[in-house]
């Protein structure tokens, strides 16, 4: 088998607890033959048209020698630079493939003006656009696209002969990019984003970018009759009872990468899980840490670690301190992955093809487009950074120290600290290192997030989950902003909106929120890890 797991303490106990009855309920069996009925009632109409993952491998596969072709054709072109517009789905399973395969592909998955402007600056001239997405209305991959049109154009380029379109069939982006000549693939309409890694979705760029699909989609061929047995060994029933049947429940599910040959693979399994159980006040929350991340130091009852190794062992139950630890390659852990989400979502109880809660912060953004109120005036000013939040954050504050520290007040004990980077990630990745200063200082897991982007990932759980989440907001002011042609708003303007809709949104929810507008955001990173201490 090309995906090894072993399992210790609660996770041992819940998979010889859950699997045997998993295995007479035929689960493995039915999800393989797209029975809808699996998550209950509710979930049935959602279920019955999101079960296509399952048979990705076969129906993906005709689609090889059209991308490899179309990689040869650009390259004849003198176009070897790929560039990803897409959200959520769409560009993480691309990124790990790539970065797992050492190919290179640009991911813009980011409305900074900043982070946008640099993209477009990189190689033009050599450059293929791939815009992803099911519907073509997500607003970040629609403006990414006009503008990479626009600069096409400026350059006397025709946008037909380097944009290609990933999309549903019969989707209005698919109608419109036929309509201008656009080169478009259109993918499986019965796979959600975040089960798409294997689909068009996931295959395109990636084969684009240069990547062996062949060997990628036989890897995960090679462990689908495993996944459909109804068998006590099946990984997917394994892992799913591992990560969601502890009791009592361990909510939230660090991922460690701790020797494997997988690039990145936390990120996708993050937005995958998270997505897909947060909701109906439960969930599982992943938290993507390094080795040396301070939760590993003392673990926190509710905290499951799951660690990313060369090689599991061949044996299921072991001692390993109840950790849970997974090994293969990548194509077969995608869709071991996809199967143990899909199970998790039984044992809680949800369904896992849903995301009821994402499209509360896609409206609030679009009202204040819409709107164009002012901004919110600052409660104070400390260090050059606007301090805003909500009442029970910033009415005992006073400056950035006892603002973090009233935050940090509010986290309960078996609560989390979710940080959100509006900020250009690739000009200033050293944000992210405030993850564990958090950490060590709370004593609570972490989770970070560049803006916009984790609204498409941990944006459902955080509304939709356990309501024991404090939420610290960093958003970038934008210096010199871009123009998205045909549109009345700017990037500026929309990364702004989708910021504080996201806030307003976790208001209504009751989770207390800090927001600091960065205007410098080196010096201001600096005064940030002062203050955190």
């Amino acid at each position: 088998m090309n995906v090894r797991i072993s399992v210790s303490g609660p996770p041992a106990d819940a998979v010889r607890r859950l699997v045997p009855q998993l295995v007479a309920d035929d689960v493995a069996s039915r999800i393989t033959a797209l029975d809808a009925t699996l998550w209950g009632p509710e979930a049935e109409a959602e279920s019955s048209k999101r079960l296509g993952w399952t048979e990705a491998v076969a129906i993906s596969r005709p689609l090889l020698p059209e991308i490899a072709a179309l990689r040869d054709e650009l390259r004849a072109a003198g176009v070897d630079h790929i560039v990803l517009a897409g959200m959520g789905g769409s560009s993480l399973a691309p990124e790990v493939i790539t970065r797992t395969a050492r190919a290179h592909l640009t991911v813009l998955d980011s409305t900074e003006p900043a982070q946008v402007g640099a993209a477009l600056a990189d190689r033009l001239e050599r450059t293929a656009l791939v815009v992803s997405s099911k519907s073509g209305s997500t607003v970040e991959t629609d403006s990414q696209r006009r503008i990479y049109e626009q600069a096409f154009r400026d350059a006397s380029i025709d946008p037909a002969s380097r944009i290609v379109v990933v999309t549903d069939p019969g989707s209005p982006l698919d109608e419109s990019a036929r309509a201008a000549g656009y080169r478009v693939f259109n993918a499986d309409p019965t796979v959600g984003g975040r089960y798409s890694a294997l689909t068009a979705f996931g295959l395109v760029p990636s084969g684009l970018a240069g990547v062996d699909l062949d060997e990628l989609l036989r890897e995960a061929e090679a462990i689908e009759l495993a996944l459909a047995v109804d068998s006590e060994e099946n990984p997917g029933l394994v892992l799913g009872a591992a990560i969601a049947g502890a009791q009592p429940r361990r909510d939230k599910l660090a991922i460690v990468a701790d020797g494997t040959h997988i690039v990145g693979f936390a990120d996708w399994a993050e937005q995958l899980i998270a997505e897909s159980t947060g909701k109906d006040g439960t969930g599982i929350l992943p938290v993507v840490l390094e080795r040396g991340a301070p939760e590993l130091a003392t673990i926190a009852d509710d905290v499951q670690v799951v660690r990313l190794v060369d090689d599991a062992g061949t044996d299921l139950f072991v001692d390993t301190h109840g950790e849970i630890r997974v090994s293969g390659t990548l194509g077969a852990q995608l869709l071991v992955w996809e199967y143990a989400t899909a199970v998790a979502g039984r044992i809680l109880g949800i369904n896992p093809f849903d995301q009821p809660d994402v499209e509360s912060a896609k409206i609030a953004a679009r009202g204040l487009l819409d709107a164009r109120p002012e901004p919110a005036p600052a409660a104070f000013v400390t260090d050059g950074i606007e301090v805003r939040g909500t009442p029970d954050v910033i009415g005992a504050a006073s400056d950035l120290t006892s603002a973090i520290e009233v935050l940090l007040e509010e986290v309960p004990a078996d609560g989390y600290i979710s940080v959100q980077a509006y900020v250009d990630r690739v000009a200033h990745p050293e944000f992210a290192e405030l993850r564990d200063l958090l950490a060590a200082r709370s004593g609570r897991p972490v989770t970070f997030g560049w803006g916009p982007r984790f609204l498409h990932s941990t944006g459902q759980y955080h509304k939709g989950g356990p309501a024991h989440g404090a939420f610290l907001q960093l958003v970038q002011r934008s210096t010199d902003d871009l123009a998205i042609p045909e549109r009345p708003f700017t990037f500026g303007e929309l990364i702004a909106a989708q910021a504080s809709g996201d806030a307003s949104v976790l208001a209504e929810h009751g989770r207390p929120v800090l927001t600091l507008t960065l205007n410098d955001p080196s010096a201001d990173l600096a005064s940030l890890r002062s203050a955190i201490g």
